[in-house]
């Protein structure tokens, strides 16, 4: 079947308002995709924070950030993350304090210390063993604020093995350790949080 366009009348009111109808519902579902990008981002910079800056900064692209933080989202919804027992908790903020007696003479051996205690509760917790990206960024998850601090203690704990971190920064290191190690063990609180706002 052949449209031939020369018998169409454009000036028709009828051609003219369908048009202009397909033209607005065209308008409109685009507002509603941009707006709704635009919320799905705000979400996910509110939930992420300066994570989600240096996503950004890392993909190149806030499509590929996003997508990126929605798995992170996405893994450990998988996971089977969960509070301590009330023995694990005891355990655990005993060996902590052991360790930051020991920050006083040993600066250096705490802070590695601190690392690994708090490697340990995380895979107490839930989170899979593995290397520190991943367990920054799965950390990220509920505790967006607390990964930049955690990052850096663990950049000082590298450094220090290397004997290259100054004492001071081994002491920033070892509050940064604390404040998060604090949160993981009252997690369920941020858990929930974190639930009501996804």
């Amino acid at each position: 079947m052949n449209f031939d366009v020369s018998t169409f009348n454009f000036s028709n009111p009828a051609f003219i308002v369908g048009v202009v109808v397909v033209v607005v519902l065209i308008a409109v579902a685009i507002a509603v995709i941009v707006n709704a990008q635009k919320k799905k981002t705000e979400r996910l910079r509110s939930r992420f924070g300066p994570e989600y800056d240096l996503a950004l900064r890392e993909s190149g692209s806030r499509k590929k950030a996003e997508e990126a933080l929605h798995g992170r989202v996405q893994r450990i919804e998988q996971m089977k993350i969960h509070d301590l027992s009330l023995v694990e908790r005891d355990r655990y903020v005993a060996e902590w304090e052991t360790v930051q007696s020991r920050f006083i003479d040993h600066p250096r051996g705490a802070v590695t210390e601190a690392d690994e205690l708090v490697n340990s509760l995380l895979v107490s917790r839930g989170y899979p063993a593995g290397g520190f990206d991943q367990r920054a960024a799965d950390v990220s998850v509920h505790h967006s604020t607390l990964v930049g601090p955690y990052r850096q203690a663990n950049a000082i704990a590298l450094r220090a093995g290397r004997n290259e971190a100054t004492t001071e920064e081994l002491r920033t290191a070892m509050i940064q350790y604390r404040t998060l190690f604090d949160a993981l063990l009252n997690a369920n609180a941020t858990v929930e949080q974190h639930r009501n706002v996804a």
